[in-house]
């Protein structure tokens, strides 16, 4: 199975029309684009019965301590984590394509809706749901596709990988408020074939990227 995109080039920079955040001539950030990248696949293998869809960042820090703090830095050597932007499940076996900002055209404060989407599909909520829980502004459940915001004080240039799964069952395993480590753990010997697409982001002026 073959993954690909006209948004960014495999390897290359994602551009701020797809992401949460961009840079800023003041305060460092402003808000982005924030739509969902245009993603195209072919190759399915015989016996497919829906796909998974799930990006993620694993670049971001265990501890947020010196996140987005002024006169300091995130050490590129700090042990990583994975974050969560995107989770889709029971797309149709006869979908080829997502079109760019499809699934998301903004940011929404509170997040978007779901489950239910597009196509008969449902999203899964991301990592912006624990990380925005504690701002009265911006909590809520963020259904779908939410783009790159890594630390603007990172030193670590930040990957972005978008992973196809295509499942020999029509409905993934999952109910109710799921993440991306639950439906990892619900298409566990359901996988037929995978294929993979990444960006890389930065938001830190003396990152390369």
């Amino acid at each position: 199975m073959k993954l690909s995109s006209r948004s960014f080039a495999d390897g290359a920079r994602i551009p701020g029309e797809f992401a949460f955040c961009i840079p800023a001539a003041e305060g460092h950030v402003c808000l982005g684009g924030n739509r969902n990248p245009q993603l195209a696949w072919s190759e399915v293998p015989a016996g497919t019965k829906s796909f998974a869809l799930i990006c993620h960042d694993p670049d971001v820090p265990s501890k947020g301590d010196d996140v987005n703090q002024e006169g300091r830095s995130v050490p590129a050597g700090l042990p990583r984590v994975d974050f969560f932007h995107w989770v889709m499940v029971d797309l149709p076996a006869t979908l080829s394509e997502i079109e760019a900002g499809s699934f998301s055209q903004e940011v929404t404060p509170g997040g978007k809706s779901g489950p239910d989407t597009l196509h008969g599909a449902r999203h899964g909520i991301n990592d912006y749901t624990a990380w925005f829980a504690g701002d009265e502004a911006m909590r809520g459940d963020y259904h779908g596709y939410d783009g790159p915001c890594p630390p603007w004080n990172d030193e670590l240039l930040h990957h972005y990988v978008f992973t196809l799964y295509a499942l020999d069952v029509e409905r993934c395993a999952v109910d109710g408020r799921f993440g991306g480590a639950d439906v990892r753990k619900a298409i566990e010997g359901h996988v037929l074939a995978s294929a993979s697409i990444t960006g890389t982001y930065s938001l830190n002026p003396a990152v390369a990227g």
